[in-house]
C-alpha cells in the first residue's frame, strides 16, 4: 500500500492529548521520529503520516486511556462539537441524511486514501465501512472514535434514539468493518 496521511487538524488533536500529560514518557512508548511532532508545530492544512497517527493513538489509548473504547467512543462524539465550531455548514439541521453526504464530501479533507465509505444510506439507517489500514488494536479504536462521531453527529442534525453497532469488525477476522447506525427523528 503506498503512504497514507491524515490531515493536521486531525493530528494535532493526538499531538494535544500527548503534550498535555507531561508526566507520562513518550520517549519510552514512541520511537524518534514520532517525538520529532511532539517538538514541533503542528499546521492544520497540512498532511501527516498515517503510521505516526497510529502509533500516537495507540500509545494514547494505553497510557492515557487505559484500554478503554467507551472513553474513545466519547471522545470521538466530543470531536464533533469541535469540527462544527471550524466548519458549521457541515450539519443540515432536520436532517441527517443530507449532514452524512456533507459529511461523505467533507471526509476526503480529513484523509488522503478512502478511510470511510457510505454505501447505505435511508431517511433512519446508513452503513459506514471503516477501513483506516490500521493494527488491530489502532483499527478498533479508531473505529470506536467513529462510532462515537457519527452518533454525535447524527444527533446534532436532530435524529434521536440512535444506536450503532458493528455488524463486521475487521480486528476480529472479518474481511472489513462495517458501522450499522439506526436513528429517529421522533
Amino acid at each position: 500500500m503506498t503512504t497514507r496521511n491524515v490531515k493536521g487538524m486531525l493530528f494535532s488533536d493526538y499531538v494535544r492529548m500527548i503534550r498535555s500529560h507531561k508526566h507520562i514518557d513518550w520517549a519510552a512508548r514512541l520511537p524518534r521520529e514520532d517525538m520529532f511532532y511532539l517538538r514541533t508545530p503542528i499546521e492544520p492544512l497540512e498532511w501527516y503520516p498515517m503510521e505516526t497517527f497510529e502509533r500516537l493513538g495507540n500509545a494514547i489509548l494505553a497510557e492515557v486511556g487505559g484500554g478503554d473504547l467507551e472513553s474513545v467512543r466519547m471522545w470521538g462524539r466530543m470531536s464533533v462539537d469541535q469540527l462544527i465550531a471550524t466548519t458549521p455548514y457541515l450539519v443540515a439541521e432536520g436532517d441527517p441524511v443530507e449532514t452524512m453526504m456533507r459529511f461523505r464530501v467533507q471526509r476526503a479533507t480529513f484523509f488522503d486514501f478512502e478511510a470511510l465509505e457510505l454505501p447505505t444510506l435511508t431517511d433512519d439507517h446508513a452503513h459506514v465501512i471503516i477501513h483506516y489500514f490500521m493494527g488491530d488494536m489502532a483499527e478498533e479504536a479508531a473505529s470506536y472514535q467513529t462510532m462515537g462521531f457519527f452518533e454525535r453527529l447524527l444527533e446534532q442534525a436532530g435524529a434521536r434514539a440512535i444506536s450503532g453497532r458493528f455488524v463486521e469488525r475487521s480486528w476480529k477476522g472479518d474481511p472489513r468493518t462495517v458501522l450499522s447506525l439506526n436513528w429517529s427523528m421522533n
